[in-house]
């Protein structure tokens, strides 16, 4: 059916919104819907990223226009920052391990997100990373790019993009931690691997072509423009996924207090007897919902831009599609 309807992600997109909070199974309408907003998503990242190659004189994006998307986002910045670390000492980890052996190298699995969790951090032994030196993602406009010379920087030294990465990481951590306390190992088993669903891992192909490659841009991805595209979409399914959550939630708020509750709402709010069945799981979220979502994702405003109206009362004010 996925294929038929034009979906080449509903598994993947199931498995992501499983690990951002949804416990029910979303139809085929609800992952189809989500897959088009994404698709937009990395369609309007290559258009941006190629006019930017484009102002330099250059025909092939760099991971630094990526981040120029994103650069009003702190935490994701610094998500993603993190993300790139991680993948470096991972790569040099297993180039080590090719030359002294293989031991390491069973320890320092593939995984979907590059040696890296959803949350940003490592999914490997930290105490294997831990002996190899992290490099810092470093950015043409950051302040220190500036001058050639650059000061020692302390280990234990964040700044205000991680701080606000470390906020962001903790809440969702702590919401994981909610979800899987009560989970049997398998469950669980079945949780992780969902975690490791990805738009790019083992599928580097087929999100080419998906993504619009020799089509929309005229670029050759390398590796880190795939696997930050796949970081950055895999964000996009998660953030729509607790938005439309918390659309449902309020739906089902105000339902409950005007009384204009289903049947099932009202059986259960009954009370269960020592021999009824067991309740059925709570509904997912549909397409309302998520365009629901999508509309509050595109009004909220970007943190640290300011719009400029630029024409009179009667002007119209042409509206772009926000990157989520």
């Amino acid at each position: 059916m996925a294929e038929k309807s034009g979906a080449k992600y509903r598994q993947e997109i199931q498995q992501m919104m499983f690990v951002a909070g949804e416990t029910g199974e979303p139809s085929s309408e609800t992952t189809t819907l989500i897959e088009q907003i994404v698709h937009e998503q990395v369609i309007e990242m290559l258009k941006r990223s190629t006019a930017l190659a484009t102002r330099r004189g250059s025909r092939a994006i760099t991971t630094a226009d990526l981040f120029f998307l994103i650069r009003h986002d702190k935490a994701k910045t610094a998500r993603l920052k993190t993300f790139l670390s991680w993948k470096d000492v991972r790569k040099s980890a297993r180039e080590s391990d090719d030359k002294g052996g293989d031991a390491a190298d069973a320890a320092v699995g593939d995984d979907a997100l590059g040696g890296v969790d959803v949350a940003g951090g490592p999914s490997v032994p930290v105490s294997e990373l831990s002996k190899r030196s992290k490099k810092k993602v470093k950015l043409p406009w950051d302040i220190s790019s500036f001058f050639s010379e650059q000061l020692p920087e302390g280990e234990d030294e964040d700044d205000e993009e991680e701080e606000e990465a470390n906020a962001a990481t903790i809440f969702r951590l702590q919401a994981a931690d909610r979800r899987t306390r009560g989970m049997t190992r398998d469950e669980y088993v079945h949780y992780s691997e969902c975690r490791q669903a990805s738009f790019t891992y083992k599928k580097a192909k087929r999100f080419r072509e998906w993504a619009g490659f020799g089509i929309v841009t005229d670029s050759k991805p390398n590796d880190d423009i795939v696997d930050i595209l796949g970081f950055l979409l895999y964000d996009i399914v998660q953030t729509l996924t607790e938005e439309a959550l918390k659309v449902k939630q309020e739906e089902d708020l105000n339902k409950s207090r005007n009384g204009d509750s289903d049947a099932q709402s009202k059986k259960r709010k009954r009370e269960t007897g020592l021999f009824d069945p067991p309740e059925e799981g709570t509904t997912p979220v549909t397409p309302k919902h998520v365009r629901e979502a999508f509309r509050r994702l595109q009004e909220r405003p970007i943190p640290g831009r300011v719009r400029v109206w630029m024409g009179g009362p009667r002007a119209s004010q042409r509206t772009e599609l926000k990157l989520i």
